[in-house]
């Protein structure tokens, strides 16, 4: 009869997306790759799902592409891209649009490769059953990087790979699939409520976890960490599940204050507990409100920030030292004033003021307020502040007793910190020459994969990480 679909002449597409071929360091080779579309459709309908775009992007060190690379059909996508150095990465989004009449939904996706240790790949943001309606469109990335973990240059410098989706006619009987993304090596769900992971409201392409007890529990130098969020760059951000055993100041007196002598530089020169900014900078602006600025220069890193960044670094095992990249951390300061922490986009812009890039350092306010699933009531400093009492029950990151360190500070004196307490409080300060919990953060590479199904008792485990 007319118009009607015969299921023998199912509609098939399948788009070869997504051919790789990568070299480090000496020489290039170019790679091409065809994909064929077969399948019919009935008389009343069209077919239409296409490949409308990619873009390249570099993430982290200086990657390459081919020239004229990346290039696309309608069904085919393709890309070849240089890595000179460990944590070259590359990352591509690929647009897929259904212009046609019919649903589609995604019945596999295919991959190969040539299993180059030294090149590691990751496909995000698609996923088996997901369904592309008529006037619709969907994107994924595919990240390429060179192998953090390689010392010496390897004897196989190119890696292929492949992607194939398998698109058919939906039928509307497929269930709806959720949003997931991938966490080093695992496909985990995006939530709306709940413990779980998020989308970052804050920034485009982060991920954080929530809840009072969410499954983000890795093995991180033979000890039980916390994965706080995935950045938008691909690493991850995790911090110890207990502070360090020996509660310390954020910055000792006479470090860089009053009683430094002017060797602080001018920033804390009139304060007489200690500096609350994190590192050295020749221009400080903390700014509270239009009457009350404070300025300055700072010459000296906070006494915690060395020593994380020394003696307690140095003693970390070697893989985990391997494992860790260095990474631009927000460290600006966060006013109190009610509009100000009653807007979480506005915690983070004043965060990402002033930056400092290295290894090891602490939480900042931003991540201990989007670390709770009770978005209406803890979704804010002010609110948080309230509802404390109810706050500190959906937040993993409130400490059962006791009280750490954040590396944000108040922007109201120049010795202020802002701190977690267990009383579920986040926006409450103390001076920087308190002695205080101190819980190191750090940001994992990339490139890593992990085992493991991120519980208490089966934590995430780095696959090639440092024994137990």
């Amino acid at each position: 009869m007319k118009g009607r679909f015969n299921t023998r002449q199912r509609n098939y597409i399948i788009l070869g997306l997504c051919s790789i071929l990568l070299i480090m360091a000496a020489g290039y080779a170019a790679f091409r790759t065809q994909l064929n579309i077969n399948g019919t459709s009935n008389i009343t309908s069209e077919w239409k799902v296409l490949i409308t775009n990619i873009q390249g992007q570099i993430v982290n060190g200086t990657p390459e592409d081919e020239a004229g690379s990346p290039s696309h059909t309608e069904t085919t996508a393709s890309f070849s891209t240089k890595l000179y150095s460990p944590g070259d990465r590359m990352q591509y989004t690929v647009t897929v649009e259904n212009q046609g009449s019919i649903d589609a939904v995604l019945k596999t996706i295919e991959t190969t490769d040539s299993n180059n240790n030294a090149i590691l790949f990751e496909i995000d943001g698609i996923d088996e059953g997901e369904v592309l309606k008529s006037g619709e469109e969907t994107s994924f990335t595919v990240d390429v990087a060179y192998n953090s973990s390689i010392t010496d240059q390897p004897e196989n410098l190119t890696s292929d790979l492949k992607v194939t989706l398998n698109y058919e006619q939906a039928t509307g009987e497929e269930e709806e699939v959720g949003n997931s993304t991938n966490i080093g090596g695992n496909k985990v769900a995006i939530t709306e409520s709940g413990d779980g992971l998020y989308s970052d409201g804050t920034r485009a392409g982060r991920y954080v976890y929530k809840g009072s007890n969410p499954n983000n529990y890795i093995m991180f130098n033979n000890e039980l960490w916390r994965i706080v969020a995935k950045e938008a760059d691909g690493t991850y951000k995790i911090v110890r599940n207990e502070v360090l055993s020996e509660e310390m100041p954020f910055d000792e007196q006479g470090n860089r204050d009053l009683n430094s002598n002017g060797a602080g530089g001018t920033y804390c020169a009139n304060s007489s507990y200690g500096c609350n900014a994190w590192a050295i900078n020749d221009n400080y602006e903390n700014k509270y409100s239009d009457d009350d600025i404070i300025t300055g220069t700072v010459l000296k890193n906070a006494s915690l920030n060395d020593y994380l960044n020394g003696e307690y670094y140095n003693n970390l095992t070697s893989n985990a030292k391997g494992e860790i990249v260095s990474h631009t951390w927000n460290v600006g300061p966060v006013p109190s004033e009610s509009n100000q922490m009653s807007i979480p986009e506005l915690t983070v812009a004043d965060e990402e003021r002033i930056t400092w890039n290295g290894k090891v350092a602490l939480l900042s306010m931003s991540d201990a307020l989007l670390a709770n699933s009770n978005t209406a009531q803890c979704g804010n400093a002010a609110d948080n502040y309230t509802n404390r009492s109810t706050c500190k029950t959906t937040n993993y990151l409130i400490p059962s007793s006791g009280w750490y360190w954040l590396v944000s500070p108040s922007p109201q004196d120049s010795n202020d910190v802002y701190g977690v307490g267990s009383d579920g409080d986040i926006s409450s300060s103390d001076d920087a020459n308190d002695s205080g919990g101190v819980r190191p953060a750090v940001f994992l590479s990339s490139s890593l994969s992990f085992s493991g199904s991120g519980t208490e008792s089966d934590p995430y485990r780095i696959i090639g990480g440092a024994p137990e």
